[in-house]
């Protein structure tokens, strides 16, 4: 009998121009709690390593004294991982049991997460845990205001970050965290000092992970957190970009068909995929036992994939929507037409 192949977890951290993500990830690297960890990065200098940490280093790769592994990006992510992957399995560094991707020079996180989820040879070896967004506590707002990507970035983390709060009044960091909250209601936000945080707050964000998914699951399920306004923005500035955005959960408490929610999502990723910033689900579907967990980025979906058992006995099917111009009802009416189809006499011409 063979065993399944080890998947192991990866998570992004993404944040705009000057928000601090190469200071948190230069804390992390020396951390003890990194150990058996590989950070993927664009250039080492720019996350300051302090060489008196480096164990061993060589043109692409350094080991810090705390066990993680740091290797710089060759060409592109999915050969970069491929060559860690490799050279993990013929015992040349070594076995990490965790990856974390910096996306230096990246604006928008998308394709990065679209390569995890939907590269076929990564598949085989790797998973996406989550995405972890720094937003500066001193200039977030205005980053915020000026640049979409930076919302963007918001809308689809698992873990924010306002950092540099010690540069910050408490005044413009609360302003900001209510800001964050509106964007993406069930991420978990935490206030950053001098880079510094634990690992243990980071990771470990992933619907995939047999241990850990099922508390997770309770979170960013948890209705409350998206209000009562489905989503409705209550903002009055025509200037921000966050006004577009629309952070909500859909409860359905009849089974699907498989074949109709697959539809109804593909229907979505193809003519709404840009404004389709993040889904996740679990749903309840016929002829299935189990949960079957749902998680797409734009136009681009995770396989589907199964967890063992409702996390809270609740066994209705709930999906957690983050969007762009793109509000409930019209997600509804769309689901409503799918249905409506597939309840209509065939056409034998078809």
């Amino acid at each position: 009998m063979t065993t399944a192949p080890e998947r192991l977890p990866v998570s992004v951290l993404t944040g705009f121009l000057g928000s601090g993500k190469s200071t948190v990830l230069g804390r992390l690297l020396v951390h003890p709690a990194m150990a058996e960890t590989a950070v993927i990065v664009n250039e080492f200098g720019e996350i300051g390593i302090d060489h008196a940490l480096i164990a061993q280093s060589d043109e692409d790769t350094v080991l810090m004294n705390s066990g993680c592994l740091c290797c710089t990006i060759r060409g592109d992510l999915v050969r970069t991982l491929g060559e860690l992957m490799a050279r993990r399995q013929r015992g040349e560094v070594s076995r990490f049991q965790r990856v974390v991707v910096e996306t230096t020079g990246l604006a928008d996180p998308a394709p990065i997460l679209h390569t995890l989820m939907a590269d076929a040879t990564l598949l085989n070896h790797f998973r996406l845990d989550g995405v972890i967004a720094t937003v500066d506590a001193v200039n977030g707002a205005g980053t915020l205001d000026g640049h979409s990507e930076s919302i963007k970035q918001a809308a689809v983390a698992d873990r924010l970050l306002i950092t540099k709060t010690d540069l910050a009044e408490p005044q413009a960091i609360d302003a900001l965290a209510e800001r964050l909250h509106k964007i993406n209601p069930a991420a978990s936000l935490h206030h950053v000092r001098h880079g510094e945080i634990a690992p243990d707050r980071l990771f470990d964000a992933g619907l995939y992970n047999p241990a850990t998914k099922t508390a997770d699951a309770q979170k960013w399920l948890n209705e409350q957190a998206y209000g009562d306004d489905h989503g409705h923005h209550h903002g009055h500035d025509p200037n921000r970009h966050d006004d577009a955005i629309r952070a909500f959960c859909l409860t359905f408490d009849q089974p699907f068909e498989w074949e109709s929610l697959s539809y109804w999502l593909e229907l979505l990723a193809t003519y709404r995929g840009d404004d389709l910033l993040r889904v996740k689900g679990l749903f309840d579907v016929n002829g299935i036992d189990r949960p079957v967990v749902v998680h797409g980025v734009q136009h681009v979906f995770h396989p589907p994939a199964t967890i063992d058992h409702w996390p809270d006995g609740d066994q209705r099917s709930r999906v957690v929507f983050i969007t762009r111009n793109l509000d409930h009802d019209t997600i509804r009416q769309t689901l409503a037409g799918v249905n409506d189809a597939a309840a209509a006499p065939g056409d034998p011409n078809r």
